[in-house]
């Protein structure tokens, strides 16, 4: 409707991709790809920060539904994420939420119970939904079958746990990590350590319980066969496998928990028996967690870069799915242990054997 001295107002036309161009004096093509794409590495050219800054000044939006026809592709990925209401879990979906905000994708997330079969149900469901691409978290291990048996086409990414299921995959470097906590232990002095590992099909617990037992080997220190244990993440497998080992006659002095909620487990049963942390029992977790230094005692813990995670796993599927005859490598970003009160050197710690 036109515009009246009424005060009647007419509905402002939106603005062509052709106009855009024109306006920054390029191709309608480069315009299409900068609009398209997410922030490059090494920041936007010239040409590219005027192409934005165009279509920012006359309100261009893109139509999702006309290049969707054009290019086949929905501008939306899909997301498979069990135990959603894990602090780490949740942090890692932040990181691909953001991610894909910011590179102009919209995002379906699933977050079923961590069985396989509800995993496969959760894929399909999504992958139903025209999804140009999937990020599979949690997969578990052996995944090679599992991720086969889709018999999917879509480009897919695992986060976390890459299971050996022939996906890229992007991860941190759990079994550094696992390593750091047990230098960290050593170099303490703590000289009977044990270990509380992630269920079986978690490759993240056996990567950072192999680190563990790798910075043991090196320095020559012996672990008893009993003094290693698997359990669930949650705080209930932590009390549970800690009961077991701290109310024996050979307790551990020391112990590395590979989830910071197994560690919170742990630190509970140590309270209950009356031992003194870090001097009767030195205490690492890993994940930090956000109120893992707010504890009664501060817990030294492995610090994972959950939302870089997220971020990293949606450039990668990005990659894939832009480049699909291209076969990007793995990502596994670096991890550092960040030391609270729940360890001390023992010297200093008074400790009484």
């Amino acid at each position: 409707m036109p515009t009246s001295d009424s005060g009647r107002t007419a509905r402002r036309r939106a603005p062509t991709l052709r106009e855009v161009a024109d306006r920054a004096g390029v191709h309608v093509s480069t315009v299409s790809r900068v609009l398209r794409q997410s922030e490059p590495v090494d920041g936007w050219s010239e040409s590219a920060l005027r192409v934005r800054e165009v279509a920012a000044e006359l309100g261009y939006r893109p139509n999702l539904w006309a290049a969707s026809l054009r290019t086949r592709r929905t501008t939306t990925l899909g997301a498979v994420m069990p135990r959603l209401t894990d602090g780490v879990v949740a942090t890692v979906y932040q990181g691909v939420e953001q991610a894909a905000r910011e590179s102009g994708y919209s995002l379906l997330l699933s977050s079923p119970p961590d069985e396989p079969e509800e995993q496969r149900a959760a894929i399909d469901l999504l992958a139903g939904r025209q999804v140009d691409g999937l990020l599979l978290s949690s997969l578990h291990s052996p995944a090679t079958d599992f991720v086969s048996a889709l018999g999917l086409s879509v480009p897919m990414v695992a986060l976390n746990r890459h299971a050996n299921s022939g996906l890229p995959y992007v991860a941190g470097d759990d079994r550094h990590g696992g390593y750091l906590a047990g230098r960290h232990l050593i170099d303490c002095g703590y000289r009977r350590p044990a270990v509380i590992g992630g269920p079986p099909h978690a490759t993240t617990g056996h990567d950072r319980v192999a680190g563990f037992l790798d910075a043991l080997a090196r320095a020559g220190v012996d672990i008893a066969d009993h003094h290693v244990t698997h359990t669930d993440f949650e705080v209930a497998g932590g009390v549970e496998a800690a009961t077991l080992m701290l109310d024996a006659p050979d307790r551990p002095d020391a112990i590395f928990a590979v989830s910071d909620s197994i560690a919170i487990g742990v630190l509970g049963v140590a309270r209950d028996l009356g031992l003194r942390i870090p001097d009767q029992l030195g205490v690492v977790g890993y994940n930090d967690i956000p109120f893992a230094s707010q504890l009664p005692v501060p817990l030294t813990t492995v610090v994972t870069p959950a939302r870089e995670i997220g971020a990293a796993g949606v450039g990668l599927l990005l990659r894939r799915i832009e480049q699909p005859d291209s076969v990007p490598g793995d990502i596994v970003l670096p991890v550092h242990l960040v030391e609270r009160g729940s360890t001390a050197l023992l010297v200093d710690a008074g400790r009484s054997s």
